[in-house]
């Protein structure tokens, strides 16, 4: 590649050539498939390295756990001088890049925290599964939120603005619609079921600022942000998901407009990337697309790694760049009617029979089609991957403890905050109308003629038991079923 087409991302080498990306069209998106243990994994972590070394910042999540390698670096090893070699690679020495770890529940790294109005309804649906009438509510909730300037911080936010919304439905119908109680349960019950798998401690503040991932280091190399997806993939696969359409959404949303440059401002690796689509709402699937399709004008780059293509839908599909297809194994007549399909979206190469090759690629192999100059697909190549710089596997526990701990990012989201909002509002208007009744009955009591009596009324004894439950989820909900609406009267 001649040095007047820019700055370029090797990815390998092929018929004694090298095979690689030119940073001015990385925001064109890409996507990595192959079966398990064909070299997806080492693949995203030689793009990830690429694009650190050209300045640009990375987001990635690790599924597997064997992507934080890249912040250390490699060793030699006679099969990856090996590989140098038959690649023809000048300058390839090893080192680690610069790492920031994360993790949504803050165990391995720094933790991610979003908030339930950043989540948006639509996003919320989609990780509760809810069906069009509980959508609907959900969407109800918020806008009643933002109409009576109650924030949605955290999930108990949310629980107490859904039963006050249920407790005045009447007064609410007309200028909202219809609010099923029977749908408010239901999503009361899946919050619950959120809450067991630990999204009670995603969702608060202070919240996940994107501008934190789009940093470099001290040398110019832009940072590898981590996500360690582990835990979250294994507990709650839908929150990986709808953390990840958040971000994509976020980047969309905040980030300006960017002309022609050489590199992209941002890159992010979404691995798994079949559980971003499965099961999700036309509605959602819509609004991916025309992000995917729109962000690369901000600058950044979408990059999808999955074990077929057939895994991502045909409207975003058909806007990924660079396409790198490590082995898939036909053992059936679907598995080959699906390698046909793949290989018939590769451009053409005739030196190659692209159906049969894509089932004989060894490890660390691929079949690989970059964007040229004009943006338009190289022909399909067999290529050799260059090897990665930094290690390839996990670092040790105490290392990784060790980068997080001098992150800058650790001290400034290690502790959650919890501000005033929605909960504590709810809460006091809660007590100040009980005292208000209790003020009421007592002067009420005082006009009448006095008994002698060490026994407390039934009045007064259901006021001391409400001002005791007060404080507690079950306490609120019984205070509101009593005492009716905590706004009064609309």
């Amino acid at each position: 590649m001649s040095k007047e087409e820019g700055i370029a991302l090797l990815v390998g080498g092929a018929e004694g050539k090298h095979v690689s990306q030119l940073g001015r069209m990385a925001n064109r998106h890409g996507l990595v498939t192959g079966a398990t243990g064909t070299g997806k994994t080492v693949t995203l972590q030689i793009l990830a390295e690429g694009f650190s070394r050209m300045g640009v910042p990375v987001f990635a999540a690790d599924i597997k756990g064997d992507l934080s390698g890249i912040a250390e670096s490699g060793k030699p090893h006679p099969k990856v001088d090996e590989r140098v070699q038959r690649i023809g690679i000048d300058d390839f020495a090893f080192r680690g890049s610069s790492v920031v770890f994360w993790d949504l529940f803050g165990k391995t790294g720094i933790p991610i925290r979003l908030t339930i109005s950043e989540m948006g309804p639509l996003l919320l649906s989609r990780l509760m599964n809810l069906n069009d009438t509980q959508t609907g509510v959900m969407y109800a909730a918020f806008r009643i939120a933002d109409d009576n300037g109650l924030l949605l911080l955290d999930l108990k936010d949310l629980r107490s603005m859904l039963v006050w919304v249920g407790e005045n439905a009447k007064e609410l119908k007309l200028e909202y619609g219809n609010i099923s109680g029977a749908s408010i349960g239901a999503i009361q019950r899946r919050l619950l079921t959120l809450e067991e798998q630990g999204a009670d401690k995603v969702f608060g503040e202070p919240a996940l600022d994107i501008d934190d991932l789009m940093v470099t280091d001290e040398d110019g190399h832009g940072v590898i942000n981590i996500l360690d997806a582990t835990q979250v993939i294994a507990k709650a696969p839908d929150l990986y998901a709808c953390f990840l359409f958040w971000l994509l959404s976020e980047l969309f949303e905040e980030l300006p407009e960017q002309g022609d440059s050489e590199t992209p401002k941002f890159v992010l690796f979404f691995d798994e990337a079949h559980l971003l689509f499965d099961s999700a709402p036309p509605s959602l699937l819509d609004k991916v697309e025309q992000v995917v399709r729109l962000i690369r004008s901000k600058g950044v780059g979408v990059y999808f790694v999955t074990q077929s293509p057939l895994d991502i839908p045909e409207s975003v599909l058909g806007q990924l760049g660079l396409k790198i297809q490590h082995a898939l194994r036909a053992f059936t007549p679907k598995d080959r009617r699906a390698v046909k399909l793949i290989a018939e979206s590769f451009r053409p190469n005739p030196k190659l029979d692209t159906v049969q090759v894509i089932t004989e690629l060894g490890t660390g192999e691929a079949l690989v089609s970059v964007l040229q100059g004009k943006g338009d697909p190289s022909p399909v190549e067999r290529t050799l991957i260059r090897p990665p710089c930094s290690k390839i596997g996990p670092i040790t526990k105490a290392l990784r403890n060790q980068i997080i701990a001098s992150s800058d990012l650790a001290e400034r989201y290690r502790e959650s905050v919890d501000r005033e909002s929605a909960y504590e509002k709810l809460k006091a208007r809660a007590e100040a109308k009980q005292a208000g009744v209790a003020e009421e009955k007592a002067k009420s009591a005082a006009s009448k003629p006095k008994r002698s009596s060490n026994r407390q009324s039934i009045g007064e004894a259901m006021a001391k038991s409400v001002v005791r439950a007060i404080g507690s989820n079950i306490g609120r909900q019984l205070v509101r079923g009593i005492m009716g609406s905590l706004f009064g009267k609309r």
